[in-house]
């Protein structure tokens, strides 16, 4: 995280989640500042996905704070999250591959002249989101199904970016992509860095949240075990606290301050 004294843009406090008698989520704390890359791990019955949705207003958590910009919310639907500034791109990237690049980016609420789409509009302002994100996307008239996994990687992104978040969740999102488009994915967090935009990259793969990222959170059976800052930790480490990793107090805001003056 910012080594200084932000607001953070997402705080979670004690979150406990349960699913009938299965306990999900267990005293979960989260903290994200602008413009920080968390990475998010812990293996496949960690908690990330269930923590993630509630972020996002998917499920409800059963008891717990969370807090956007200092402000107490709760989240009733992800289109609540969405109106605060959190996305979360799927790894199906839900995408129509019989529309084209720029109908994508705006599906669902195409610019309209009266009873018309705007298609002028659309298309110029898809234009400016990819140019913003420096995507390598042919034309905002190609097909997506025509694109590779990578491309189409990048008009889903494109998309979230279209709404202005502060938050981006990326879920597991190199885990079908190719060196290149791995890449390629990596520079554009780190432009969405320089902009100010908070990820949260869920992945199995350290490799890609050493690569990019400020810190790493590790979950496990739905419990904090590790919070770590990348510069200060090794792929090693936290592999060993997936694995064999007891429970940590999660750091609070003020606690991750403090640590790191």
């Amino acid at each position: 995280m910012p080594e200084n004294r932000e607001t953070p843009i997402v705080e979670m406090r004690h979150i406990y989640k349960s699913f009938g008698a299965v306990r999900a989520l267990s005293d979960v704390n989260l903290v994200l500042y602008p413009g920080e890359i968390l990475g998010l791990v812990g293996d496949n019955s960690a908690g990330k996905s269930t923590l993630m949705k509630i972020m996002t207003g998917a499920y409800q958590r059963d008891t717990g704070d969370i807090l956007i910009s200092g402000k107490p919310v709760h989240f009733r639907s992800p289109h609540e999250s969405r109106d605060v500034g959190i996305e979360m791109i799927y790894q199906d990237f839900a995408l129509c591959g019989n529309m084209d690049v720029g109908q994508n980016i705006f599906l669902g609420r195409w610019p309209r002249r009266g009873f018309f789409v705007n298609r002028r509009r659309m298309y110029e302002e898809a234009s400016a989101v990819l140019k913003r994100l420096k995507v390598d996307v042919n034309s905002v008239f190609q097909r997506v199904e025509s694109l590779s996994g990578g491309r189409q990687q990048s008009v889903a992104i494109a998309r979230a970016i279209s709404f202005n978040p502060k938050v981006v969740i990326l879920d597991e999102p190199t885990a079908n992509l190719s060196v290149m488009a791995t890449e390629r994915l990596l520079e554009t967090m780190l432009e969405l860095k320089k902009q100010g935009v908070a990820q949260i990259i869920i992945s199995h793969r350290l490799q890609d949240i050493f690569a990019v990222g400020d810190r790493v959170m590790v979950l496990k059976r739905g419990e904090n075990v590790g919070d770590r800052y990348v510069k200060h930790s090794t792929e090693q480490e936290i592999l060993g606290l997936i694995v064999q990793g007891t429970r940590e107090t999660a750091l609070t805001a003020d606690q991750a301050v403090a640590k790191a003056a």
